[in-house]
C-alpha cells in the first residue's frame, strides 16, 4: 500500500478531522487546506479547517468561511483539536510554524497527525509524513493524493481551484526553479477537471488598492537600497511608514519579487516592522544564492533555497545595519 492509500484509509476511519496550516496564511496554505476539505467530503466524510489567522484579503474571493481562526476564536479551535483523532498538517514541517497557542493545542492533540509538505528537514512528529522537497506546493502534493489514492475521477472544479491557486502562488506564477515536468502534469489535470485558470490569475493579480499601490511606490523610490557589491536590493519598511499608507496584511508581499526583476540581482530582501518584531521575505534566483541558510542562521527563520523567511527583534536601522553586514558574506 503506498502512503496515499494509508491516508485515504485514516480518512476513512477517522471520526472527527482537522486540518491545519501554517501561521501568516498564504495561497498554498490556504490552497491546499480547501483542496483537502473539498476531497475529503467528496470521500463522504467530514472534516473541519483550523488556521492560526486569517489569509491576505487579496484572497478573499475564495470562500473561506468555513475556516476556524485561532485568533479570533480560540476556544472552538482548541475543542476541535481536543476531538480530532485525526490531523492533518498542511504545509508546514515543524509545530512552532503554527504560532506558540495553537502549537500547545496541537502537540497536546491524541490524535493521529499527518504532514503533507514540502520544506526542507521536516520534524518527526508525525504519525505519517508526505515530505517532497522537490515539489513544487503542498497543493501539487494534494493532487497526488487524490490521484495515487484512486480518486482521480473525483477531482473537479471545487477541489481544483484552490489547489491551482496554490500552486500558482508557490511557483511565482510558475518562473521558479520548482516548477517540473510533474508540475505542468499536474496543472493539465486541474484543467481537465474544470478549473478555469484565466479567472483565478484575474482574481488573484486584478485586486490592487490604490494604498497599496501608493506604499508600492513609496517603497520603490523612497526604501530601496542596492549592494551593488552583492547585486543585493533591500527594502525596509517601519510600522508608522506602513501606517501611513493603510497597510493591510498582503500589501508588501510582490515586493521582494519586484526587486528580483531588477536587472542583475542575486537576491532581495524585503523587511517590514509588524507585532513589534521584524518580519523578513528573503527571495533569490538560481542554485548558487540560497537564502534559507541566512534566514537560518541568523534570523530564526528558514524555508526553501531561493524563498525563505525569518524575524528579527532588533530596530529598523539595526536590522539594516545586521543585514549589511551578513549580505557580503553569503553573496
Amino acid at each position: 500500500m503506498n502512503i496515499y492509500k494509508q491516508i485515504e484509509a485514516e480518512i476513512q476511519a477517522a471520526n472527527h478531522i482537522v486540518i491545519t496550516a501554517h501561521k501568516s496564511a498564504d495561497g498554498d496554505s490556504i490552497g491546499s487546506s480547501l483542496g483537502l476539505l473539498h476531497f475529503i467530503e467528496k470521500l463522504g466524510k467530514k472534516a473541519i479547517v483550523c488556521h492560526p489567522d486569517k489569509a491576505p484579503d487579496f484572497l478573499d474571493w475564495l470562500d473561506t468561511s468555513s475556516i476556524v481562526l485561532m485568533d479570533e476564536n480560540p476556544e472552538e479551535v482548541a475543542t476541535q483539536l481536543k476531538k480530532s483523532d485525526l490531523i492533518f498538517c498542511l504545509d508546514y514541517n515543524a509545530t512552532y510554524r503554527v504560532g506558540p497557542d495553537m502549537q500547545v493545542l496541537l502537540e497536546e492533540a491524541t490524535a493521529k497527525k499527518i504532514m503533507i509538505d514540502h520544506h526542507l528537514s521536516p520534524e518527526d512528529f508525525p504519525t505519517l509524513t508526505v515530505s517532497e522537497t522537490t515539489a513544487s506546493s503542498t497543493c501539487q502534493l494534494i493532487v497526488d493524493l487524490i490521484e495515487q489514492s484512486g480518486h482521480l475521477d473525483l477531482l473537479d472544479e471545487k477541489i481544483g481551484t484552490p489547489l491551482y491557486l496554490g500552486i500558482l502562488t508557490d511557483t511565482g506564477s510558475f518562473k521558479f526553479n520548482s516548477v517540473k515536468p510533474r508540475t505542468h502534469e499536474v496543472l493539465a489535470k486541474l484543467l481537465a477537471a474544470g478549473v478555469e485558470h484565466h479567472l483565478i490569475h484575474e482574481k488573484l493579480n486584478d485586486t490592487n488598492t490604490e494604498s497599496r499601490l501608493r506604499l508600492q511606490g513609496y517603497a520603490m523610490s523612497e526604501k530601496l537600497e542596492i549592494l551593488y557589491a552583492q547585486n543585493v536590493a533591500i527594502i525596509s519598511l517601519s510600522k508608522e511608514e506602513l501606517a501611513q499608507y493603510n497597510y493591510k496584511k498582503g500589501d508588501t508581499d510582490s515586493l521582494a519579487n519586484l526587486l528580483l526583476s531588477i536587472k542583475g540581482m542575486k537576491a532581495a530582501i524585503v523587511f517590514t516592522e509588524r507585532d513589534g518584531i521584524m518580519k523578513i521575505s528573503f527571495r533569490s534566483k538560481g542554485t548558487d544564492n540560497p537564502v534559507n541558510v541566512l534566514a537560518k542562521e541568523h534570523f530564526s527563520g528558514g524555508g526553501h533555497a531561493n524563498a525563505a523567511g525569518g524575524m528579527s527583534d532588533l530596530t529598523v536601522e539595526e536590522t539594516l545595519d545586521k543585514l549589511r553586514g551578513l549580505i557580503p558574506l553569503y553573496f
